[in-house]
């Protein structure tokens, strides 16, 4: 697909001062059957995914899995919102062919597509390192966490990351960077220059969602290995959570999924407008399609683990764990009594057994 070539006047839009309208199609049919599959899949996956999350809600009775489900719940609604608002615009678009000039003279539509597609990219990002900074400080520091948390608080954190999103969004609508159409003509992005505010523009964008992606490393690898130590220290008197371990699970794998799918664009933007390297049409496309992944994945990491399938790991896991740390003349009554107590679904607290096989009473969750 080629844009055709117009004389381009000081009445041109900005948004299309990079690509103007109109388009010769040259690709195949299946560009619209790509998208309309894409955005059916991610919206109906996100769909299942907050009814999930809001019957967990009703039933957790742990503070702080509520608190996660919360922010899990703000994820979600904004994956499904991204995917709705970018993902009409461009199956519109490969279904009408509608010419952009015509449709949006004052670029209205095109910007606001270019706010969304940065804002929608950002929350996902920085709602990830808001939970890794609340799981570090739920692990490291729990009674600090405990005197302070509330749902709240927790509500509006989840705000602030969209408040946050959405100031940085705006910027070019102050002049501090552009929006424009980009190849093939179905979508509108920042425009990744070298040279003035775009380039300030472009770095904002990528620096934040690469800080962010870094924040969430270095702070779920602590909680990680902290929890590691908890689970499987010799102190048996230390209260081992199971919920603790699951949701470190959940938000390592959003982690490793978020940057998947967003790495590649932020650092090729990143080194484009550092370098001014030429910027080829091709590439951007396929990053940009790339990302959005990220919004049909997530859902299924909630999805899977309602389904109690690692809880059986974590359970055989920590019996092991606890067979390590017992003395050798304990370890077929440690068996024993963990293989006939009854599942606490609030703790993984393991205690000593007394040689007589008699166990003892476990704190209150």
């Amino acid at each position: 697909m080629n844009a055709s070539v117009l004389p381009l006047t000081n009445n041109t839009p900005l948004c299309f001062t990079k690509n103007s309208p109109p388009f010769n199609y040259t690709l195949p049919i299946a560009s619209a059957y790509y998208s309309s599959i894409f955005m059916i899949l991610g919206l109906t996956s996100n769909l299942v995914a907050f009814v999930v999350l809001l019957k967990s809600f009703q039933r957790t009775q742990s503070r702080s899995r509520s608190f996660f489900l919360i922010f899990l719940a703000g994820l979600v609604f904004t994956d499904f919102m991204g995917l709705l608002l970018t993902g009409t615009i461009v199956v519109s678009f490969h279904v009408t062919h509608f010419n952009w000039r015509h449709l949006d003279p004052y670029c209205h539509l095109c910007n606001f597509m270019g706010m969304s597609m940065v804002f929608y990219g950002l929350c996902p990002l920085l709602l990830g390192a808001t939970m890794a900074v609340e799981r570090f400080i739920g692990i490291n520091r729990p009674f600090a966490r405990a005197s302070s948390a509330t749902k709240s608080r927790t509500i509006s954190l989840v705000l602030l990351v969209w408040f946050i999103a959405g100031c940085i969004a705006l910027l070019p609508l102050t002049g501090f960077g552009a929006y424009h159409l980009q190849m093939p003509g179905s979508w509108c992005f920042l425009n990744i220059s070298s040279k003035g505010y775009d380039l300030v523009f472009s770095l904002i964008f990528s620096l934040t969602g690469l800080i962010c992606i870094a924040v969430s490393f270095l702070l779920n690898t602590i909680s990680v290995v902290t929890l590691i130590k908890v689970c499987c220290g010799q102190d048996r008197s230390q209260r081992r959570r199971d919920h603790e371990v699951e949701m470190m699970v959940q938000l390592i794998l959003i982690m490793v999924i978020a940057s998947s799918c967003w790495c590649p664009l932020l650092i090729f933007i990143l080194m484009s407008t550092v370098t001014a390297a030429p910027v080829g049409d091709e590439i951007v496309l396929f990053y940009i399609r790339m990302a959005p992944c990220n919004q049909i994945f997530d859902p299924w990491i909630y999805i899977m683990f309602q389904v109690s399938r690692l809880r059986r790991v974590k359970n055989l896991y920590c019996t092991n764990c606890a067979v390590w740390s017992s003395t050798p003349g304990q370890i077929p009554t440690a068996v024993a009594a963990l293989r006939h107590r009854k599942p606490d679904p609030g703790s993984l607290g393991l205690h000593p057994v007394s040689q007589g096989g008699s166990q003892e009473n476990l704190p209150p969750p």
